[in-house]
């Protein structure tokens, strides 16, 4: 890599660090410019960004944690579904083929910019709280499909477990509060199951790492800002024409 790629890099891993912070979503975005600007195949771009996203869920949550935006009841369900399925998640993809697993992710980053773009309400009124045993199984399934998106796609958890929850009805900052919880979880167990293929680019982690943490710094107060609407769309587009890159260049 020359010094223009190096620095390109950094600059989408601080995007990236900043859109997990703010929206939950954001960390797909990270494999497409491993594979283009890394020079590294599919499957270790996916492990190389789910294994950086370790350290973005440890600061995304102490920064939620100090603020008191992580509800534990509905944070701890969704831990326990993504514990093994993360794991699952990777050994699929490992197994996977290059070609079909560049399409499912395209497809997911495509996903995740339309998500986005859906309206979220203003106020807490009818939200669930988590707190009946039947939510309780709600957000353990929540956890192991998202858990095994991740681990698949490398995509981080965040990516499937908000928009999940949101649709399940439960309260945004809580969701986007329990995401940075799940990506420990989901990265920790992901990484396990790829490191037996020793998958994982240590060096380019290092490097993407250092500005996904100031990036995650400054996308947590954005988050709890009055209003996020410019940042969702901008992460939308973002996700949309990542997307619909990776699908014409797998034809």
């Amino acid at each position: 890599m020359i010094l223009g790629e190096w620095l390109a890099l950094a600059a989408i891993a601080l995007a990236v660090g900043f859109f997990i912070g703010a929206v939950g979503v954001g960390g797909i975005l990270l494999i497409p410019a491993l594979v283009w600007l890394g020079g590294v195949p599919i499957h270790q771009a996916t492990a190389t960004a789910l294994f950086s996203f370790l350290f973005t869920g440890f600061a995304g949550t102490w920064l939620f944690q100090h603020r008191g935006s992580i509800d534990w009841i509905i944070t701890r369900p969704v831990l326990a579904g993504a514990l093994v399925f993360s794991y699952l998640g990777a050994r699929v993809n490992a197994m996977a083929n290059a070609h079909a697993l560049t399409l499912i992710i395209a497809l997911v980053v495509v996903f995740a910019g339309a998500y986005i773009l859906l309206p979220i309400r203003q106020n807490n009124a009818g939200y669930r709280d988590g707190r009946s045993r039947r939510q309780q199984l709600l957000l353990l399934s929540v956890g192991a499909l998202a858990g095994f998106g991740s681990g698949l796609s490398g995509a981080g958890g965040p990516l499937f477990s908000v928009p999940m929850m949101l649709l399940s009805g439960f309260v945004p900052l809580a969701a986007i509060g329990a995401s940075q919880v799940l990506q420990v979880v989901a990265a920790l167990s992901g990484s396990l199951g790829n490191l037996q293929y020793g998958s994982i680019d240590f060096r380019l982690a290092g490097w993407v790492v250092l500005f996904e943490l100031a990036g995650t710094l400054a996308g947590t107060r954005a988050a709890h800002a009055a209003s996020v609407t410019a940042l969702r769309h901008t992460a939308a587009g973002l996700c949309m024409i990542t997307g619909i890159l990776m699908l014409v260049r797998s034809r």
